[in-house]
């Protein structure tokens, strides 16, 4: 029997990338020395992934500005007053608003993808941002000449290019950053917004056929940033029903950190399909200890007590830094834990490989 494991995306940045970011920021390094610096993060973090043993990997978004605004590197039409987002901790992000239209991404992961896969023959799955999460760019106040419903349009295509590229590019899986999904519920207790975010996400999924939307996965958590979220409050009774109406396959769920993991597994059971594989983040990437082997196998042994072993895969609770700045956690610390969930998979399988014989 075998569990497919898979990591999130994000890894820390080195530091030497960081400080270049911010050098480059303030004008004192060149933009060919800081593309130096993202090749040389791509490539050790390639190598760094493939040293784990990893089936499946990622370029650990080192050339992202943030998981959530990679489409709008160097678009003009914006201004940085826009959502902000607060964090638990009291620290917050803003997303940017657009002032003119038409919407069009100016940078696609593709990109990321092939920059990535000149280095590695291992598979490469590719994050790309949510639609429900860019439809916050546009402003609550209408621009004049560029409606809503125009740019929603345009915001649907421009995501439905972004994920058809990756597929055809090669990438095993491209998966859909959907944080916001549980920070909707706490906006909005009524679920009037994330059902309207999960209709919106649907309205490209719609476009892809079947086999195409085997590639496809969504991923959610309550936002790890800087060792803190904006959303764990919120009960995953009040978000699953809805999330699992997604079309998609294979869904990435934060669950190592919750506090009540029956709970969560007893909702997955009633709420998953059977075309569905659930990925059950066993591995917390906000909290610097690193997790044995063993706890991550009887995590995994508790989940396929509700979860058909053969719907069951494992990955991270969240990628280890979704923002270029984070430093709260240590790329030593996240090649830890990512090693770890693989030996901690490997333990599970073996064991429920030899129930399934003995049965």
């Amino acid at each position: 029997m075998r569990i497919p494991t898979e990591p999130i995306g994000s890894i820390p940045r080195p530091l030497e990338l960081i400080e270049g970011l911010t050098a480059n920021a303030a004008g004192k390094l060149s933009s060919a020395a800081l593309s130096t610096l993202f090749d040389r993060a791509v490539q050790d973090t390639i190598r760094r992934f493939e040293a784990t043993g990893s089936p499946v990997i990622t370029d650990g978004e080192q050339t992202k500005p943030s998981f959530a605004t990679y489409p709008l590197d160097g678009m003009a039409a914006l201004d940085p007053d826009g959502v902000v987002i607060l964090f638990a901790d009291g620290h917050t992000r803003q997303l940017p608003k657009i002032t003119g239209g038409p919407f069009r991404y100016q940078q696609k992961a593709v990109t990321f993808y092939n920059h990535a896969k000149r280095y590695t023959r291992t598979p490469v799955k590719q994050a790309v941002i949510s639609a429900s999460a860019l439809s916050l760019l546009y402003p609550q106040e209408a621009i004049p000449g560029y409606s809503r419903e125009a740019f929603i349009a345009d915001l649907l295509n421009e995501h439905e290019a972004d994920i058809r590229s990756c597929l055809a590019a090669g990438a095993c899986t491209v998966q859909i950053d959907f944080t916001e999904a549980r920070l909707a519920v706490k906006l909005d207790p009524g679920k009037g917004l994330l059902r309207s975010f999960v209709g919106l996400n649907n309205q490209v999924l719609e476009r892809f056929a079947g086999l195409e939307r085997n590639r496809l996965g969504v991923h959610t958590c309550p936002g790890g940033d800087q060792d803190s979220t904006h959303s764990a409050d919120v009960d995953y009774a009040e978000l699953l029903p809805l999330l699992f109406e997604l079309k998609v396959k294979n869904f990435y769920l934060q669950y190592a950190s919750e506090r009540d993991k029956r709970q969560v597994l007893r909702t997955v059971k009633r709420s998953m399909k059977p075309a569905q594989r659930i990925f059950l983040g066993v591995t917390d990437v906000l909290d610097p200890r690193i997790e044995t082997p063993e706890e991550i196998r009887e995590l995994i042994l508790e989940a396929a007590e509700y979860i058909p072993p053969a719907q069951l895969g494992t990955t991270d609770d969240c990628g280890f830094s979704p923002f270029a700045d984070d430093t709260s956690t240590s790329r030593d610390t996240a090649f830890a834990k990512i090693k770890a969930r693989l030996e901690g998979t490997r333990l599970a399988q073996d064991v429920l490989s030899k129930k399934k014989a003995v049965g």
